[in-house]
C-alpha cells in the first residue's frame, strides 16, 4: 500500500517499461535503463551508445554553438543540424545581394563553404562520475557562505585538481567541465574539445527551413525542413585552430549510419542531446512563481515588440536579414511561455505538485525525519520574498535590456577616468579606444528608426506593468523634463545623445567633456537599467540566501522516495550530454481530435498561401511534388515524408539531436515539442507530449532533388 501511494503521488513519473519520461546520464545506461530499453525494442547493447572505454554513437553527438545539438554524418566532419540552430550563421552570410535566408545556400565544392565567426562545435570526450571526490574536496576547502558545492568557479579549480591527480592532458582546445547535478547531491566532470573553425555547407531557402514560421511553432502537425548542413575544419594534425585557409577537414573517429527504411506506429527511438533546462523539482509555489514572473513577462513584453519589429521587417528587406535571427529567438520562448502557462492550467499541474509535495512531507513525518519540511517552508518563504523582484527584474530584461539593442551603447567608463585626470595622453588613447567601440556600436544598429519606433513601445510597456514609485531612476527624469512623456524622451536620445547618430558621436569625440557624458540621455539611461538589475538582483540575493541549500535537501528526498518506489531516477537538464528514449506515437490533444504521427509533402501543398510569407511554397519544390520526383526518399506509398513526432523527453537544446531507430540508426533530427507538450519543461505527460522531428528522407531529398547537390550524398553512409 506504502509503495502504491508513493506511486500515486509520482504522477508524472512513468514506470521503467513505459520509460519515456527521462533525461538520462550516459553513465548510467547499463545500470538503469538498458533492460528497459531493450524491452522497449532496442536492438543493440547500450555499449554502442555510450562506451567509456572504445568508440560509440555518443561520440558523433555534438553540441552546435553552445545551445543546440548536432551530429556528425560523415568522415569528414559534416554535421547536420537544425536550420533554426544554423539561423544566425546563415543569416550572418546575408545580404540583400546575396539572401541565403531567402534563396537558401549550398557549397558545391569545399573552397565555397563559408567560414562562421563565432560558431564553434564541441565534442564530449569523456564522463567521469567524481561525486567522491568533489565531496572529499569539499571537506579540505570548507566554504564559510555554504555555497561552494555549486560554485562553477570553486569546481572549476576542483577539476583542475582532478585532472592532474589524474594525468588527464588539456590542450587550448581540450578543456574540463564539472557540473553539480541533483541539486548538488551528484557530480560529473565532462572532459571536451572544441573546434572554432566551423563552415556552413547548406541550408535549405526559409520557405523550406522555416516553413510555417512563428504560426506552426510548437505546434504538431508539422511541414517544416528544419536542417542546415557544416563541416568542422582542423589543423593538418586533426587539432582544433581558429580559421585558416590551410586547415582541412576533420578525419572524425565515429560518424552515423542514416537508415532510409523508415519508421511505423509503435517503433522504438531514441534521442541523444543537449537539453538545456528544465525544473522538474519544483514545489508548487515556485512553478507558480514561473508562470507570474518570466513567463508572464515573455508573454506581454515580447508580444509588442515583435508586432512592431515584423511590421518594420516587412516594409524592407535589409532591415527583415538584420532583425531575421533576433526576431526568430525572440518568438521561440514567446509561444513557449503562452503554452506553458495554458498547459499548466489545463493539466492542474500545480495540483499534482502539491500532491508530489504531500506525499514527500508525509514520508519524512513517518521517519522522524523534519529536515524536507523545513526545507519546503524554507523555499516557500523564499519565493514568497523575492517575487516581486523577479517580476520587475524580469520586466527590465525583457524591455529594456532585450528589447533594446540600441541600449548596447559602448562603456564610458574609460573616456571619464581619462577625463579627470586631465591628462591629454590619456584622453586621446582613451578617446581613440571610444572611438573603435563606437564604429562596431553603430555598425549592430543600422536601422535607427526601427530602434526608436520600438523603444517607444519598450518604455510604454514597462510603464505599463511597472509601477511609477517602482520604476528604474530614469523615469524619475522622464517625470521632470518630459512631463512623463516617455516616447519625447526615446526621441532626445536619438536626436541629443552623442550615441544617437554618427553625426552627435562624431562632435563629441573631438572635443569630449566630462559634462557632456555625465548629462547625456542615453548614457543615463543605461547607467539606470544597470542599477535596476542590481538593485533587483541584491533583492532576490537577500531573499535566496538558504534556497540551494534547501534545494538540495529537497531533491535529495525526492530521490529517496523515488528509488523507495523502484523507479529509476534522472537530474534536471543543464546542457550536458542526455539520452531519453520512448516510441513514435500519435497522440489525441482532445476529445475528438487525433493527430498522426508523421506529416508528408502533401500537407505542405494544403498549407500553400502565396500571400502569408509563413506559408510560400517554392515553385521548384511544387514541381517535385507534381512530378512525384522522390527518388529513393519516397515511403512505400508514394508520398514524400516531411515530420513525424516521438514521446522522447526533449526539451529547448535538443535542437538537431539525432533520432535513433532500435539499431542506432539515423532517422531524423528532432527540432521543436508540440503545444500541448510546453508543460514538460515542469512536469512530463507521456501522454500529451511529443517531440517534432525532421524525416531524414526529406532533409536527404531536398539535398539531392530540390538542391541537387549530389555530392553531399555520396559522403553519406546509407542504408536501405
Amino acid at each position: 500500500m506504502k509503495k502504491l501511494l508513493l506511486l500515486t503521488a509520482l504522477a508524472f513519473t512513468t514506470l521503467p517499461a513505459l520509460a519515456d519520461e527521462g533525461m538520462w546520464m550516459l553513465t548510467d545506461l547499463k545500470k538503469q535503463n538498458e533492460v528497459a530499453m531493450t524491452e522497449l525494442g532496442l536492438l543493440i547493447p547500450t555499449e554502442q551508445i555510450y562506451n567509456p572505454d572504445g568508440i560509440a554513437l555518443k561520440d558523433a553527438v555534438v553540441h552546435f554553438g553552445g545551445g543546440c545539438t548536432g551530429e556528425v554524418i560523415s568522415a569528414e566532419g559534416l554535421v547536420l543540424t537544425n536550420h533554426h540552430c544554423g539561423y544566425g550563421s546563415i543569416q550572418q552570410h546575408s545580404s540583400v545581394e546575396h539572401d541565403y535566408l531567402t534563396d537558401g545556400f549550398w557549397a558545391m565544392s569545399r573552397e565555397e563553404e563559408l567560414p562562421c565567426r563565432g560558431l564553434t562545435i564541441t565534442y564530449i570526450d569523456q564522463i567521469l562520475d567524481v561525486t567522491d571526490y568533489v565531496n572529499e574536496q569539499l571537506k579540505t576547502d570548507p566554504d564559510p557562505n555554504g555555497t561552494n558545492y555549486l560554485s562553477p568557479k570553486y569546481l572549476s579549480k576542483v577539476a583542475d585538481r582532478f585532472a592532474t591527480a589524474q594525468n588527464i592532458t588539456l590542450t587550448p582546445g581540450r578543456k574540463l567541465e564539472l557540473k553539480a547535478f541533483y541539486g548538488g547531491n551528484r557530480y560529473y566532470l565532462f572532459v571536451k574539445t572544441t573546434y572554432s573553425d566551423i563552415r556552413m555547407v547548406g541550408a535549405p531557402p526559409s520557405s523550406i527551413g522555416k516553413f510555417g514560421a512563428d504560426t506552426d511553432n510548437w505546434m504538431w502537425p508539422r511541414h517544416t525542413g528544419d536542417f542546415s548542413l557544416f563541416r568542422i575544419y582542423a589543423d593538418k594534425n586533426g587539432q582544433p585552430a581558429g580559421y585558416s585557409p590551410a586547415n582541412v577537414p576533420l578525419k572524425v573517429k565515429k560518424h552515423l549510419t542514416i537508415s532510409l527504411a523508415g519508421y511505423r506506429e509503435g517503433d522504438f527511438t531514441f534521442v541523444m542531446g543537449f537539453p538545456g533546462r528544465n525544473w522538474r523539482y519544483m514545489i508548487s509555489d515556485e512553478v507558480e512563481e514561473r508562470m507570474q514572473t518570466t513567463n508572464f513577462m515573455r508573454h506581454h513584453v515580447r508580444d509588442v515588440r515583435q508586432k512592431a519589429l515584423m511590421e518594420q521587417m516587412l516594409k524592407d528587406d535589409a532591415v527583415r536579414i538584420h532583425y531575421a535571427s533576433k526576431y526568430a529567438s525572440s518568438a521561440n520562448y514567446w509561444k513557449n511561455a503562452i503554452g506553458m502557462n495554458e498547459g499548466l492550467v489545463r493539466l492542474k499541474v500545480l495540483d499534482t505538485k502539491r500532491t508530489q509535495q504531500e506525499a514527500l512531507l508525509a514520508r519524512g513525518r513517518e521517519k522522524g525525519d523534519d529536515s524536507y519540511q523545513k526545507a519546503f517552508d524554507q523555499i516557500r518563504s523564499i519565493v514568497q520574498h523575492r517575487r516581486p523582484a523577479l517580476y520587475h527584474q524580469q520586466a527590465i530584461q525583457e524591455a529594456l535590456v532585450t528589447g533594446l539593442d540600441f541600449m548596447r551603447i559602448p562603456s564610458t567608463a574609460g573616456l571619464t577616468a581619462a577625463l579627470k585626470s586631465k591628462d591629454k595622453a590619456r584622453i586621446r588613447a582613451a578617446a581613440d579606444s571610444l572611438q573603435a567601440a563606437a564604429d562596431s556600436y553603430f555598425a549592430s544598429v543600422p536601422f535607427p528608426e526601427v530602434e526608436r519606433t520600438v523603444g517607444k513601445k519598450m518604455l510604454q510597456t514597462y510603464m505599463q506593468y511597472i509601477p511609477a514609485e517602482q520604476r528604474i531612476g530614469i523615469f524619475r527624469m522622464i517625470d521632470k523634463r518630459f512631463k512623463g512623456n516617455s516616447d519625447a524622451f526615446v526621441d532626445a536620445c536619438f536626436e541629443h545623445s552623442i550615441f544617437g547618430n554618427k553625426e552627435n558621436f562624431a562632435k563629441f569625440i573631438r572635443k569630449p567633456s566630462l559634462y557632456k557624458i555625465s548629462s547625456d540621455w542615453m548614457v543615463l539611461f543605461k547607467y539606470s537599467i544597470t542599477d535596476g538589475l542590481l538593485q533587483t538582483a541584491i533583492a532576490m540575493m537577500d531573499a535566496n540566501k538558504n534556497y540551494d541549500a534547501a534545494h538540495k535537501v529537497w531533491v535529495r528526498g525526492m530521490m529517496d522516495m523515488k528509488q523507495e518506489a523502484g523507479l529509476p531516477i534522472y537530474p534536471d537538464a543543464n546542457s550536458t550530454l542526455r539520452l531519453t528514449y520512448g516510441k513514435v506515437l500519435p497522440y489525441s490533444p482532445a476529445d475528438g481530435v487525433e493527430h498522426g504521427y508523421y506529416t508528408t509533402l502533401k500537407g505542405a501543398m494544403e498549407k500553400e498561401d502565396p500571400d502569408n510569407w509563413e506559408f510560400v511554397v517554392p515553385a521548384r519544390l511544387k514541381q517535385l511534388y507534381q512530378a512525384k520526383d522522390y527518388g529513393r526518399y519516397a515511403m512505400p506509398d508514394g508520398e514524400m515524408p516531411i515530420c513525424f513526432i516521438v514521446n522522447t523527453d526533449n526539451t529547448g537544446g535538443n535542437s538537431g539531436s539525432p533520432v535513433f531507430n532500435a539499431k542506432g540508426e539515423l532517422i531524423g533530427t528532432g527540432f521543436d515539442r508540440n503545444y500541448e507538450g510546453l508543460t514538460g519543461d515542469i512536469a512530463f505527460r507521456p501522454s500529451s507530449q511529443r517531440a517534432a522531428c525532421v524525416d531524414i528522407r526529406y532533409t536527404l531529398f531536398i539535398i539531392e532533388k530540390y538542391a541537387g547537390a549530389s555530392h553531399i550524398i555520396k559522403e553519406l553512409t546509407i542504408t536501405e
